[in-house]
């Protein structure tokens, strides 16, 4: 039918729209109801409590009711988070001594807190970050133990690159990235290329996470170029992101700036480049844009094209602890973000609370 007489049609039965909007209409409902697409639900950094340096860190009731609020959304065939320190029982002493203790950041969590977590539906984790060095390799060691127990894939390791899954009947891999010791480097991009491409000959799906980017609320913008903290290089995380995609990835996952970031489709695949502190009691700063982070549901085909995605906002306080966000601030700020760091981006954010293709 050529336009002319569909909009001949149009003007007789009404109510039509054009092939255009047509093309354009997304039926959030149907994309979430569809068999075959994806689900994977992704969050940031996760502490729950430290027994270091004094158990005054560990949250009321033993940490049972960490994710009480948001249980609820935390649904998915993958649900993925970054676990943001250790799981440890042993008193070993920590990367900090006596005399930088007071501005240390070490986190030990106790090692029945990974049932919390497990229960509370996460399946994926990375422990690619600088944490994950906080015991040295006792602590290390006892993490991975812990997460095996479980039944928890994980990832980011130099003897633990990927891992590699099958769920509903599709192979994934999952790789995860940081600029930190014992952890496979975001700054050789030949060698991640090569390890993606590699493992997505032998998967139907690869997913890759990084901790990367400089911390706090003068790092909300992805900058393309190298970040560098206190004089550690973080990372260029946009090019790292579209690296991996260009050799096989189909989902990026960001997280280490403990702030919210704008989010990015690149050749049909999604980027999240910060998903900010979510669930971390204790020694973090959770004021203002850091106190303030998303629960992505992404959606997925097949392929691994990006579908569409639903942001639940969360939010965190001293008193409260985590909470849904009934104003929507982390979609507000990803919105935002996103608008200022990719401007000309191919997204729809006219939902409040959905990312779609325009």
């Amino acid at each position: 039918m050529n336009y002319l007489k569909y909009l001949i049609l149009c003007l007789i039965f009404s109510g039509c729209n054009s092939p255009k909007q047509k093309l354009q209409a997304v039926n959030f409902d149907q994309i979430e109801n569809n068999q075959d697409s994806i689900l994977i639900t992704a969050v940031g950094d996760i502490m729950i409590g430290s027994t270091y340096p004094s158990p005054l860190h560990l949250p009321p009731n033993d940490g049972i009711n960490s994710f009480k609020a948001v249980q609820n959304y935390l649904k998915g065939d993958i649900v993925f988070g970054n676990l943001e320190g250790t799981f440890l029982n042993d008193d070993t002493p920590p990367k900090c001594n006596d005399s930088i203790s007071k501005n240390c950041y070490a986190f030990r969590m106790p090692e029945h807190y990974g049932k919390i977590i497990k229960n509370a539906g996460f399946n994926v984790l990375s422990i690619a970050n600088n944490h994950i060095n906080d015991f040295k390799s006792l602590g290390r060691k006892r993490t991975t133990k812990v997460l095996d127990s479980l039944n928890i894939h994980y990832a980011g390791l130099i003897n633990k690159p990927y891992k590699s899954f099958t769920i509903k009947n599709k192979k994934f891999a999952f790789l995860a990235f940081a600029p930190n010791a014992n952890t496979l480097s975001i700054h050789n991009l030949n060698e991640a290329k090569r390890l993606v491409d590699s493992l997505k000959k032998e998967n139907h799906i690869v997913l890759v996470s990084f901790h990367g980017g400089g911390e706090g609320t003068d790092f909300e913008h992805v900058t393309r170029a190298p970040e560098i903290y206190i004089n550690e290089n973080r990372g260029n995380v946009y090019a790292f992101s579209h690296a991996v995609i260009d050799a096989g990835a189909d989902l990026v996952l960001g997280h280490g700036p403990h702030v919210t970031r704008a989010v990015e489709v690149y050749k049909n695949k999604f980027i999240a480049y910060s998903l900010g502190n979510f669930c971390t009691y204790g020694k973090f700063n959770i004021s203002g844009p850091s106190g303030i982070a998303p629960i992505l549901n992404i959606y997925i085909n097949e392929k691994g094209d990006f579908m569409s995605a639903k942001v639940i906002s969360t939010a965190q306080s001293k008193s409260e602890g985590l909470t849904i966000d009934s104003l929507n601030n982390a979609f507000y700020k990803i919105k935002n973000l996103t608008d200022a760091d990719f401007k000309g981006h191919q997204l729809d954010f006219s939902k409040v609370g959905y990312i779609k293709l325009k």
